[in-house]
């Protein structure tokens, strides 16, 4: 057996290899907190953490992090080091029965002196009911819970549950942690793949410390692949051809209704509106290959166009229509060009959000104003009756202007004199500033202004018969 560190707590039970040979990511779980893979804002001397494991009290407490990043082996090592009887419990398997079960053996563990450790995989699969079903336990001191999530616990854990929890965020695992552990695999003979006597070239060693993409578990999944594929040969050593044959393919990691969704498609907007091409592109092919709809990609660009670009180049709308367009007539993959042409010219865009300010600022003051009245002059007037009453009454057509510009009111009253839109300084809407600088002169010294052409309506809506 491997010779224990020092201050290593006993009750190997939790650890004991299962019947048969189980896989390698299995046997090189780590048994002690010093052998744990990356996790130092956590578990460096005298983190909040570390200190409570070892003091074997560490309450209720759900991790949050990728796959592969040591949720169930920290919640192992509590289990050993607080001596209390770990319980494993999935979510996707296991419903409310199974639940019953476990708090009535907690309750006679507890009557004899001993915990329960009880640790919930996939926690967030669990729906409102069931995760109600766990507060009185778990306020009451039957069981310590232990959590595992991938997702956002924030959208995914009722606001009860979560609040009796401490929650612990879990990062991927440095590439640097990853490689340790490999070396460490390939050199252990009673838990890891020491008694074959392989070494590793140093360009697999990164090639597979990267491509782990910061799961432990994958990377020793990948490891004891390559090792396979090396048996019944006389190569000794692991290159990057073997661990490319046993890597296959690299899954990225998306899910299209969880918390990278929106995580990628926050990162690709905000690449654009900071005018980085490169990272634009570079989160559209993420979303891409993680099997995002491109129908939903183009639409968000359509909203970015009209949103952050807006007039600064009014072009830009147009280029974001048109990328969806061609999705829909040439589908994926040969659309996808259009969508990332429509990506780039939003990044290297002039930017203005003005229209969009304008448009929040004039709905702030519609719902504020709700009976503000339409300025006489500036009514339909299409009955006599109305005429009569002052509609359309003082009104000049500004067509009849040389300027075409003729200095009125607007605005009712009430929002008189409010400026909603107020152009940027960039691309095309310095022109559109030139041009209401312009007319505010014309305004400032009453140029402008022609009479209203005798018996013209050329604007009159007509009304009801």
């Amino acid at each position: 057996m491997t010779r224990k560190s020092s201050g290593e707590p006993s009750q190997p039970s939790v650890f004991e290899p299962l019947a048969g040979r189980p896989p390698l990511a299995a046997r090189m779980r780590p048994r002690a907190l010093d052998q744990v893979a990356g996790q130092q804002h956590l578990l460096a001397t005298g983190k909040g953490l570390r200190v409570s494991i070892e003091a074997g009290d560490t309450g209720s407490i759900l991790f949050w992090g990728p796959p592969g990043t040591g949720k169930t082996t920290l919640a192992r090592l509590i289990a050993r080091y607080a001596k209390g009887e770990f319980v494993p419990f999935s979510a996707v398997t296991d419903g409310i029965p199974r639940l019953r079960e476990i708090m009535t053996a907690a309750e006679r563990r507890l009557a004899s002196g001993a915990r329960t450790i009880l640790f919930i995989d996939e926690i967030h699969r669990f729906n409102k009911g069931q995760q109600d079903a766990l507060l009185p336990h778990v306020e009451g001191g039957l069981v310590t819970l232990i959590g595992a999530t991938t997702e956002n616990p924030s959208f995914e854990l009722n606001g009860a549950l979560l609040s009796r929890m401490r929650v612990y965020v879990l990062q991927p695992i440095a590439a640097d942690d990853i490689a340790a552990l490999i070396r460490r695999a390939l050199a252990d003979e009673e838990h890891g793949l020491g008694e074959q006597g392989l070494s590793i070239a140093d360009d697999a060693l990164a090639l597979l410390a990267t491509a782990a993409d910061g799961d432990a578990r994958r990377a020793l999944t990948v490891l004891e692949g390559a090792a396979k594929l090396l048996v019944n040969t006389t190569d000794q050593e692991v290159t990057v051809k073997t661990v490319t044959e046993a890597l296959q393919w690299r899954s990225p990691r998306y899910d299209k209704s969880g918390e990278e969704h929106y995580n990628l498609i926050s990162a690709y907007h905000k690449s654009m509106r900071g005018s980085d091409p490169q990272a634009t592109l570079y989160w559209l092919a993420r979303m891409i290959a993680g099997g995002e709809d491109p129908l939903y990609i183009a639409r968000r660009t359509i909203r970015f166009a009209a949103e952050d670009v807006g007039l600064a180049d009014p072009r830009a709308l147009e280029v974001a229509l048109a990328a969806r367009q061609t999705l829909e007539l040439l589908g994926s993959p040969e659309g996808e060009l259009a969508l990332a042409e429509a990506a780039v010219y939003l990044a290297t865009a002039p930017k203005s959000n003005r229209v969009y300010a304008a448009w929040k600022a004039a709905q702030e003051a519609a719902e504020a104003t709700p009976a503000a009245g339409v300025p006489l002059h500036i009514r339909n007037a299409p009955t006599g009756l109305m005429k009569e009453l002052g509609y359309g009454s003082g009104y000049h057509y500004a067509h009849d202007d040389p300027s075409a510009y003729v200095p009125q009111e607007y605005l009712p009253v009430e929002v008189r004199r409010r400026e909603f839109y107020v152009p940027g300084p960039f691309g095309f809407e310095k022109e559109i500033a030139k041009r209401l600088a312009w007319w505010d002169d014309l305004k400032r010294r009453g140029t402008g202004g022609a009479k209203p052409a005798a018996g013209d309506s050329s604007d009159q809506e007509q009304g009801p018969e």
